[in-house]
């Protein structure tokens, strides 16, 4: 194989596909990165098995052929050479010669034909949405994912498709993220958990333009994102959601709208009093004309108030400050509503359209 591309393209692409690259594995082969040739571009892949990343990037093809290289030594190699063409080489004992102006480096390969191939899959009827939006998807709920691995289906995001309607779901037992999107066609029912890790690279990668779409296809165990020169495969996670219509749906007894910024710096200068392995809650009073936030801790304590409109009763209720700051910050909205039942029952935080709805659980706050 002899190809010549543009070094900063090259790395481009290498820090797309290093996110699929396995770091915990006894295959050297998963700990490469798999360069191969097309008419005018290159392709690299990389595959852990369960997270598979391939994109392309334009070259001059003089011989055809494929190669697999150690991928952190590779990427390390391409990072720290100049910004011109890059002329990679290889012979058949997997020698591989990378040559960028005056530099010359030397790189010993493994048999492309060793390297795990991806799926094959049907692409004739995809899911189509914007970049931007998934983005967006990703970004609003993502936080609200599990990281703990006995209960796998929490590490992921469950994803619901039914005619021109998208929910995606996450949960991680002590508050759940939901967004509603109307998509652009109509489409057969999917009902799949995505990985989160999958989601999060997604997110990462996207460059989120609304004049963009990505392309979702699904098998039995598989999801695909085609968009742009990237394909990502990744497993799906096996098991049955939770239900939680009966959840949000629930009625309340308190509503409560006021400016979200005002919000956020209270409770955050509020968390200044909290470490994070402290339990200390933020109490919540809700009035007439206004919220009153406070909190009390070994370092200190504050009180302050926000102008609110509120319907219903007066309430106190404690909120664990950093899950309320996560659902906060990823709201665009200028103005926030939150809606309560009681002091043990979880708090909502929706937009008038349902557009999206998180649900936070409240915390004992005793004789706080």
């Amino acid at each position: 194989m002899e190809i010549i591309c543009n070094q900063t393209q090259l790395i481009g692409a290498l820090n797309t596909v290093l996110k699929a690259v396995s770091s915990k594995t006894s295959y050297p082969i998963l700990e490469c990165i798999l360069i191969e040739t097309e008419d005018d571009s290159i392709r690299l892949t990389a595959n852990d098995n369960d997270l598979c990343i391939e994109t392309k990037i334009p070259a001059t093809v003089n011989r055809v052929g494929r190669i697999a290289l150690n991928a952190r030594m590779f990427a390390d190699l391409v990072r720290k050479l100049p910004p011109n063409d890059v002329v990679i080489s290889t012979d058949d004992t997997y020698a591989t010669s990378i040559v960028c102006g005056k530099a010359r480096l030397a790189l010993r390969g493994l048999s492309g034909e060793e390297f795990p191939k991806p799926l094959t899959y049907d692409n004739s009827n995809p899911v189509v949405i914007s970049q931007f939006t998934l983005k967006e998807i990703i970004r609003q709920t993502i936080f609200a994912i599990s990281v703990n691995e006995s209960s796998r289906v929490m590490t992921g995001e469950y994803f619901e498709i039914d005619g021109n309607h998208l929910r995606v779901t996450a949960l991680d037992g002590f508050r759940v993220s939901i967004r509603n999107v109307e998509l652009r066609g109509v489409y057969d029912k999917h009902n799949v958990i995505v990985p989160g890790k999958t989601l999060g690279e997604i997110g990462k990668i996207l460059s989120g333009e609304m004049d963009k779409d990505v392309r979702i296809c699904f098998d039995d165990r598989n999801i695909i994102f085609e968009f742009e020169d990237t394909v990502v495969h990744s497993r799906l996670i096996d098991g049955k959601y939770f239900v939680i219509d009966s959840m949000i749906n629930a009625e309340c007894d308190t509503k409560v709208t006021l400016n979200k910024r005002e919000l956020i710096d209270c409770i955050d200068r509020a968390s200044l009093f909290v470490k994070e392995t402290d339990k200390k809650p933020v109490i919540v009073e809700i009035f007439e004309n206004y919220i009153s936030i406070s909190i009390n801790s070994q370092y200190g304590g504050m009180n302050e108030d926000i102008t609110a409109e509120r319907e219903g009763n007066d309430l106190r209720i404690g909120f664990t400050p950093k899950f309320l700051l996560d659902i906060l910050r990823v709201i665009d909205d200028d103005t926030v509503t939150l809606y309560l039942r009681n002091p043990k029952n979880p708090c909502f935080i929706r937009a008038n359209d349902d557009s999206y709805i998180y649900m936070l659980l409240p915390v004992n706050i005793g004789t706080h």
